[in-house]
């Protein structure tokens, strides 16, 4: 089985994460949603069974079984038995178009494609590839029967996720992670800001990301936690559920936690259940984090990218931060660096450059992609193409992304930096910077802002403070005041669809 965690439970192979919960714990509930509640013992009973429905219909180890669903139980019970037969789930993101989705059927070859009954009129049916879709529901139900068959003995280097990734070039690849990898990105979790089998994790970020499984979800389930699940976001429901079910902790990014607070129930809700939330993504305003400070609940801020598993970096619940956008130190079991861009030199000390990542957390590769995979893990280090700044009590902040740095005037600017400076002016709720051409500059900035509720922004103070706090070239030559910003469907900004000339949007 190899080396494990001191403090985490679990072995490392995630199909029997579920047993002891099951057998000590039985009729505590597991998942809990808007229908129904189902415990332990029924989970794992379901998980076991349709691991021998899947085997005994002809999958084997290394087959991948693509869903199109929101957030489910079924889905839930479809990972641990993928996991229990050697199968990699492969769960494609439902706000896709049918043509984008068939690009990534293709991609993967699934050999089984299970839809909810809730996507297949709406998806399914204009989805133009080489697929059989069949719904979801009946694989978790009686429709099938479980064979009497050997279940695969447990591989650490099993591949179990397949999660699509496309970053900023909008052309899809397939980050594998294994049994190995998701032990590990969980261990380093419950090391850093640990849940307890009383925990009532709340459960928003959706189950095609990676964040949907292994920040909180899985850890809650190997520890026999009670997962409330949800299948979409809305500020008002956040706050019910954390009244009704007396959740004590959820993960979100930023873009949640500044709408959850700027709800009109948010000054009244009782949130006394909560121990901590946790916050990844992108940076999280300093106004929104004061704001649930406030209300006396505590803030854990991470970062980390679904190669990694994705956990990398975190400062724990409660931690001030040392600095403006300091996303913490390396999580346990997980080695963190910085690259000098102009020599590929590893640095030590403070300094700035690309974030390298090393460790069990680190995916197996690109799917069928051994060219994109070497080239973003060299010298057993994963380039993320994130610039992050560490200081001397080795505490590290995000910079950008190398790709998104524009050059003005000769010199170095990354939009990360100023996004900071421009979420920090009380006016400002979030804030989007690009770089455009200039005939004299080459480049310059332009940022795009959202207020507030009921802020009143002036452009030329918020330029002001711009000027107060950044070098003259990073100061954004346009700001440009909007309703909102395009976002991807896990809440990132996704600057590809901002306007190029600085119009609103």
């Amino acid at each position: 089985m190899g080396a494990v965690a001191d403090g985490f439970p679990a072995p490392l192979a995630v199909g029997n994460w579920l047993h002891q919960p099951a057998r000590h714990r039985p009729d505590h509930a597991a998942i809990v949603t808007a229908e129904r509640t189902i415990d332990y013992a029924t989970l794992d009973a379901w998980s076991d069974r349709l691991a021998r429905v899947l085997v005994g219909r002809g999958l084997e180890p290394g087959d991948r079984v693509a869903t199109l669903s929101e957030n489910s139980v079924e889905q839930v019970v479809l990972l641990f038995a993928c996991a229990r037969a050697g199968l990699i789930l492969t769960p494609l993101n439902w706000h896709l178009s049918p043509d984008e989705l068939a690009v990534q059927l293709v991609l993967f070859e699934p050999a089984l494609t299970l839809v909810a009954a809730s996507r297949w009129s709406e998806q399914a049916g204009g989805v133009v590839a080489p697929w059989q879709p069949e719904p979801l529901e009946d694989y978790v139900s009686d429709a099938y029967p479980a064979a009497e068959v050997t279940l695969p003995a447990p591989d650490d280097d099993a591949g179990l996720l397949l999660i699509a990734t496309s970053g900023t070039t909008g052309i899809p690849k397939g980050a594998l992670l294994t049994n190995r990898n998701c032990y590990w990105t969980n261990a380093s979790l419950q090391a850093a800001v640990p849940l307890s089998a009383d925990d009532v994790v709340l459960a928003l970020l959706p189950q095609y990301h990676v964040g949907g499984w292994n920040i909180q979800t899985l850890l809650a389930w190997s520890l026999g936690a009670t997962v409330v699940l949800e299948r979409s976001f809305d500020p008002g429901r956040v706050l019910d559920l954390i009244e009704r079910h007396r959740v004590t902790t959820l993960m979100g990014v930023p873009t949640m936690y500044v709408l959850v607070a700027e709800h009109p129930r948010f000054a009244e809700a009782d949130l006394s259940s909560l121990r901590f939330v946790l916050v990844g993504g992108a940076a999280m305003p300093s106004s929104a984090r004061d704001r649930w400070s406030e209300r006396g609940v505590a803030v854990a801020v991470g970062y980390g990218l679904t190669e990694a598993g994705p956990n990398t970096l975190v400062l724990p619940p409660g931690e001030t931060p040392p600095w403006p956008g300091a996303v913490g130190r390396p999580y346990p079991y997980v080695e963190v660096a910085l690259r000098d861009p102009t020599d590929d030199r590893v640095l030590s000390g403070p300094g700035t450059g690309e974030i390298l990542v090393r460790g069990p957390n680190v995916f197996a590769g690109y799917w069928r992609d051994p060219a994109a995979t070497r080239a973003v893990v060299v010298g057993g280090w994963l380039r993320t193409g994130d610039v992050g700044e560490r200081d001397a009590r080795g505490i590290y902040r995000i910079s950008g992304r190398t790709k998104e740095m524009f050059v003005s005037g000769g010199e170095n600017v990354f939009p990360a930096e100023v996004e900071r400076v421009l979420s920090e002016h009380p006016a400002i709720a979030d804030a989007a910077v690009i770089g455009v051409p200039d005939p004299v500059w080459g480049e310059v900035g332009v940022a795009y802002v959202v207020a507030h509720q009921g802020a009143v922004v002036d452009v030329g103070e918020l330029q002001a403070h711009c000027r107060a706090h950044l070098a003259h070239y990073k100061v954004p030559r346009r700001i440009v005041l909007t309703a909102e910003l395009p976002r991807s469907p896990v809440g990132k900004v996704d600057k590809r669809h901002l306007p190029r000339d600085g119009d609103a949007t």
